[in-house]
């Protein structure tokens, strides 16, 4: 279901990608194998997205070698650095129910028996294709379809890697699910598709982190999808986390849907890539559905992020919050562009959204866009946006007491981020952001 369009570009020039036709996987699922190569055909020919596309207009990709990147061999994982231990651990203070491991060229899946026994299913996307392909097509390419984009139908084709999440009806999943796709190397290609469907009444909280190390010199690709069916009922707890190497170009199209009386509570937090474009979508189908979305983010040196969020209200009597702060140092760059939209069936509905900027260093620029899209009566729908810099009045207040001019500025920059902290309910992702933060402003000599 897509409901602002965002039109096709003609390319500024021609380029040429290295991925063939042979690329396209064959599952031996008439389904799976029908999407991926009705995606090819989109793939080929879509032009490049371009600023001359109003949700590129501020993101300029040029300067992405297409014709560079190949997908991971089989196993390639073995030549290749391991993650660090600290990403393998639980950021929700509880053990894993589950984890899926994503490795170029491989996959680890471990899961719970208990939670094995209640029907669930959580593996990689290729065990997905072997044991269950009839329920993996039947949600695959369902939330979001590949023609909406040059990486969406990117993602739809080739996708090596990935994860299926089914939670069948009533069922309460009382441990988190986590899983990881760790991408090194220089001039590899990881495409990534993320299928996560929730029936009637079902629970879980699920935790999903891309992250790799920096190289100095060359580029990497990830491209991907991320579709999410949250079923009549439901509850889905979804947390990303975003800390890709600083040479990495990233690019995804995400998408919940949540249908009557469900609700979703996500959080995403990046801090990571040399540039990314994302669109992330709530998409509220079913009369009383709830959707809150807290985004993190904070950029340095010539980062680039640029997130493009929707909240989508289709029936009445439906909620959307959302809330995104970020910081910027260096000559980092941030675009934000939101926009709400209520349909004509609905009414009642309550949706509110929110940017906040803080630019640390004059070089860094954020640029926030709001919109609002309203097409019934009987609906509260507000929206507010800021860019600024550190206030000097508290940061001489701080030092008149005793503080110093750096410390009270960590502590300026600790308070503004507070709001969003407030909203995550785990301890260890709030430490991850913090962290995070800390490393950022250290290296700046803040």
């Amino acid at each position: 279901m897509k409901v602002v369009s965002r039109s096709r570009s003609r390319g500024e020039q021609k380029q040429e990608w290295s991925f063939r036709k042979e690329d396209v996987r064959d599952s031996g699922s008439a389904l799976i194998d029908a999407y991926r190569n009705e995606a090819w055909k989109i793939f080929n020919n879509l032009e490049m997205p371009d600023r001359t596309n109003e949700a590129w207009r501020r993101t300029d990709i040029r300067g992405l070698a297409v014709n560079r990147f190949s997908l991971p061999a089989q196993g390639a994982f073995t030549h290749l650095e391991q993650p660090p231990q600290r990403l393998l651990e639980s950021v929700t203070g509880e053990s894993h129910g589950g984890q899926v491991l994503l490795y170029a060229g491989g996959a680890e899946t471990r899961l719970d028996e208990t939670v094995k026994a209640q029907g669930v299913i959580f593996c990689d996307l290729l065990t997905a294709e072997r044991e269950y392909p009839d329920l993996l097509g039947k949600a695959m390419g369902k939330v979001i379809g590949a023609g909406e984009g040059k990486f969406a139908a990117l993602s739809g084709s080739l996708a090596q890697m990935g994860v299926f999440l089914y939670v069948p009806k009533n069922v309460v999943v009382e441990n988190p699910l986590h899983s990881l796709l760790w991408g090194p190397g220089i001039d590899l290609a990881y495409v990534s598709h993320i299928v996560v469907y929730l029936e009637e009444g079902a629970s879980v909280t699920y935790v999903h982190e891309a992250a790799s190390p920096t190289y100095e010199t060359g580029q990497t690709l990830h491209s991907g999808l991320f579709e999410v069916h949250v079923g009549r009922g439901a509850n889905l707890r979804l947390v990303e986390l975003q800390s890709w190497g600083e040479h990495v170009w990233n690019f995804s199209h995400e998408r919940v849907e949540v249908e009557a009386d469900a609700n979703l509570d996500w959080i995403f937090g990046a801090v990571g890539s040399r540039l990314t474009k994302n669109f992330s979508d709530l998409n509220l189908i079913g009369r009383g559905a709830t959707g809150k979305m807290s985004g993190f983010f904070f950029t340095d040196h010539e980062q680039h992020l640029d997130h493009d969020t929707q909240q989508n209200h289709m029936a009445p009597h439906t909620t959307s919050d959302l809330l995104f702060k970020g910081a910027l140092l260096g000559h980092s760059r941030s675009v934000w562009q939101g926009m709400i939209y209520v349909s004509p069936d609905a009414t009642k509905t309550d949706g509110y959204q929110a940017n906040r900027n803080l630019v640390l260093s004059p070089n860094a620029r954020a640029d926030s866009i709001p919109g609002l899209e309203i097409k019934t009566d009987d609906v509260r729908c507000t929206h507010g946006a800021t860019v600024g810099q550190i206030d000097p009045e508290p940061v001489f207040y701080l030092m008149s007491r005793g503080i110093s001019k750096r410390d009270a500025e960590r502590l300026i920059v600790e308070g503004f981020f507070d709001p969003i902290m407030q909203r995550i309910p785990f301890e260890g992702v709030r430490q991850r952001f913090q962290t995070a933060i800390q490393d950022k402003m250290q290296s700046y000599g803040i």
